[in-house]
């Protein structure tokens, strides 16, 4: 039996470790950055601010708010800086117990994984937001003062960075999916019309109610599906022979 506890409680030794390290270094991140918080957020509120009337500014209706947003903003943004040192804690912990193929095609995917979240950011921040927010102020009816509260906003906009962060990982989910032997790179192009589909229906339910938002979700999924097919042919499921050799070599 303490054989068999043994590796157990050395592989939760180590998870633990491996936790400390992530959390550590989104804790020096933000340690760094909390000095602009107040910077940091206004950047953040710039799509928004270009599009408001003149004389108009953001509210904060919390006693706390004005100090509790920017905080909040920053540790998420912290969190996000330091996922490429999370990732690797996640890969290091995890890679021992691969084969040397798995390796081979599973460090590829955790690098671009991330790549891809941030692309999804960058493109919801300089694309979606102005459009989106230039929709939304010239929307209002008349009569109407546009004062967004400081939280209700940072809300908001999270929910795009995730929608956009995580419909950005669709050439990974389509590689995992031909990896895993789910199905072929060939019996994905075949689903093609019902994936664009499936698209614009994702786009509507991620972004606000307009079609330009809409759209410009469904658009990129689009074209990030066609990217996962192609690369989905060099990760197809090798047969269990080569796997078998892969493994004693």
């Amino acid at each position: 039996m303490n054989q068999v506890h043994q590796p157990l409680f050395s592989h939760l030794v180590e998870l633990r470790g491996r936790f400390l390290r992530a959390f550590g270094a989104i804790l020096l991140v933000f340690l760094a950055l909390v000095y602009f918080a107040n910077d940091i957020y206004t950047i953040l509120a710039e799509p928004l601010l270009r599009q408001l009337p003149a004389g108009s500014s953001m509210i904060a209706t919390g006693v706390a708010t004005p100090f509790l947003t920017p905080m909040k903003l920053t540790l998420i943004v912290s969190f996000f800086i330091a996922i490429p040192y999370v990732l690797y804690q996640v890969w290091a912990f995890v890679a021992p117990g691969l084969y040397k193929h798995e390796k081979r095609l599973i460090a590829p995917l955790v690098f671009s994984s991330a790549l891809l979240f941030y692309a999804g950011a960058a493109f919801a921040y300089f694309v979606v937001f102005p459009l989106a927010f230039g929709f939304f102020t010239k929307m209002a009816p008349q009569g109407v003062t546009i004062a967004t509260d400081i939280a209700s906003y940072l809300d908001f906009i999270l929910g795009l960075f995730i929608a956009f962060g995580v419909a950005f990982e669709i050439p990974i989910a389509t590689i995992v999916i031909c990896w895993t032997g789910m199905m072929t790179p060939k019996e994905l192009s075949s689903k093609r019309p019902y994936v664009i589909v499936i698209v614009f229906v994702v786009g509507m339910l991620l972004t606000p109610p307009d079609v330009i938002s809409q759209t410009l979700l469904a658009i990129p999924m689009w074209m990030l599906f066609e990217v996962g097919v192609f690369f989905a042919r060099f990760y197809v499921r090798p047969e269990d022979d080569e796997q078998e050799q892969d493994s004693i070599s």
